[in-house]
């Protein structure tokens, strides 16, 4: 089993930019594929970013292409979102999640995943 918390969320002005992080307790936290998802009030939840086990792979959603970075470090048990040009539609809860996974080199876009962290609240002001 992982725990996962979040932070680095805040406040920031749209254009602005924050880097969100996610710790993880427990084993094997190479083992996990890891993604980042967010939700908007009254929305669904979305699939921002992920990332595969061995740190090479990664997959984003189109709305955040070329403005996220998702990045991890095995050795520090974290997965980061690096969050440049903000915009005010990337206001949500943004949450880290964790799939055990066989595949070392898998990033995962869907919601399957095991775990989840408690969010991290991001608001871009416009």
């Amino acid at each position: 089993q992982v725990q996962l918390v979040e932070s680095g969320g805040g406040l920031v002005q749209a254009g602005g930019s924050l880097r969100l992080s996610c710790a993880a307790s427990g084993r094997s936290f190479s083992s996990y594929a890891m993604g980042w998802f967010r939700q908007a009030p009254g929305k669904e939840r979305e699939f921002v970013a992920a990332i595969s086990r061995n740190e090479i792979k990664t997959t984003y959603a189109d709305s955040v292409k070329g403005r996220f970075t998702i990045f991890r470090s095995n050795a520090e048990n974290t997965v980061y979102l690096q969050m440049n040009s903000l915009k005010f539609e990337d206001t949500a809860v943004y949450y880290c999640a964790a799939r055990s996974t066989y595949y070392s080199g898998a990033a995962y876009p869907d919601g399957s995943y095991d775990y989840w962290g408690q969010g991290t609240q991001v608001t871009v002001s416009s």
